[in-house]
């Protein structure tokens, strides 16, 4: 009779422990919320953006708002492996209006000693803006509109040959994210890629489809996702799949870690890639 209840005890006392446990969640998630949504004018939504495949700046970005990313990482392409490095500042100079400037680098060294590698280089200046068209408080939801411009450059061996520049990438992209609740985050971001070739003036379009699923640690800005980088180029299909997780590590600090598995090998395997956000003023 006692052990039965002892049983009885401990089984409302857990019950009771969840339902807090499960309302101070949900007091954070409402605070946290409140803090990003209800602090100023206009109306934006608490969106999870994704690490690899990042955007302009936050839908429903509010004028004032800017950003500096600087991004590391490790794809291993079979013959060679390529090092990644990026640095990035985006800002909102008025609500709802994104503006980026990136410069991406790769390294390239060859693995064996009959294996060959592409040369070292400053891939491209990409310049870009996004701009917040609709947000719903009602459906949790927001979409934008944007354009990358990229002038593609020449490897470094090649500078001082007169053809710095190699091309043009014109790249329209439409983005759409609803918030499942308080927790689960979902976005898409899609849009065509088309390559200008100056050499030989040929024009090249790929489609990219990029869907994403985040889900975000009670009351913080930490998550753990998963994103799907797909794209049709003239008939083929190549997905990498990229696990991602964001810790919050200081008030205006962010650090983001990505792993790359492709669905197969044709152009690459396994990657890495490592994304750190300051927010100046946060």
């Amino acid at each position: 009779m006692k052990l039965l209840q002892l049983v009885l005890i401990v089984s409302v006392l857990s019950n009771f422990t969840y339902a807090q446990e499960s309302e101070s969640n949900a007091i954070k998630d409402s605070l946290y919320i409140s803090e990003i949504e209800d602090s100023k004018e206009p109306l934006k939504i608490l969106h999870a953006e994704p690490l690899y495949i990042d955007l302009i700046r936050d839908l429903g970005a509010r004028k004032g708002e800017k950003e500096w990313n600087v991004g590391l990482g490790l794809t291993d392409r079979d013959q060679y492996d390529e090092y990644l490095a990026l640095v990035e500042y985006e800002w909102a100079p008025v609500d709802r209006l994104g503006l980026e400037v990136e410069l991406p680098f790769s390294l390239h060294y060859p693995v064996g000693n009959n294996a060959n590698a592409p040369g070292n280089k400053l891939n491209s200046v990409k310049i870009a803006g996004q701009y917040t068209f609709w947000v719903s408080d009602k459906h949790k939801t927001s979409m934008a509109f944007g354009y990358i411009q990229e002038f593609e450059l020449t490897d470094f061996n090649n500078y001082g040959s007169g053809k710095l520049l190699t091309g043009n990438i014109y790249n329209p992209f439409f983005i759409a994210a609803k918030r499942l609740g308080s927790n689960f985050h979902s976005l898409i971001y899609t849009g065509p890629a088309i390559a200008h070739h100056f050499n030989n003036g040929a024009m090249q379009t790929s489609w990219q489809i990029n869907s994403n699923i985040h889900y975000m640690i009670s009351g913080t800005r930490n998550f753990i996702g998963l994103e799907f980088n797909k794209e049709f180029n003239q008939g083929d299909f190549d997905m990498t799949i990229r696990p991602q997780l964001r810790l919050d590590i200081a008030d205006n600090l962010l650090i983001g870690i990505v792993t790359g598995i492709p669905i197969n090998r044709e152009t690459e395997r396994f990657s890495t890639f490592l994304r750190l956000i300051y927010e100046p003023g946060h």
